[in-house]
């Protein structure tokens, strides 16, 4: 693996085990009480951990996918930074870290699958 994706992989990583940790960190303790049960928010956390085992061992179609569950919580702590100004802070942190683990993630793919020779088929020129 060359050295710019072994650190696009290794951004990707600490991306998303930061946000492991805040986005339930947050959800559960430091977050305001919204009248939301314990089962609902702990519901809400199930996808955060679908892509955890690929994005770990560095699989490249992990990393793709995975982006659209960082763009669901990219939405809620990006919604809960507009509308609760009490939680600015946690918010800013977790947006970063989802931000950091989504381009990161992109990057990673992105050359991973170009070393491997991955891609889109191009169509031919033939008519």
């Amino acid at each position: 693996m060359a050295t710019t994706t072994a650190r696009w992989l290794n951004l990707a990583r600490v991306g998303y085990l930061i946000s492991l940790i805040l986005l339930p960190l947050w959800s559960l303790v430091l977050g305001a009480d919204n009248g939301y049960s314990l089962g609902f928010k702990v519901a809400l956390l199930i996808p955060l951990l679908l892509p955890a085992v690929g994005l770990i061992k560095g699989k490249a179609y992990t990393h793709a996918w995975s982006g659209f569950i960082a763009s669901l919580y990219l939405l809620w702590a990006a919604t809960s930074w507009w509308v609760n100004p009490d939680e600015r802070l946690i918010a800013s942190v977790v947006l970063a870290s989802l931000l950091l683990w989504l381009f990161a993630s992109t990057y990673y793919a992105r050359h991973r699958g170009r070393e491997l020779g991955l891609g889109l088929k191009k169509k031919s020129s033939k008519t």
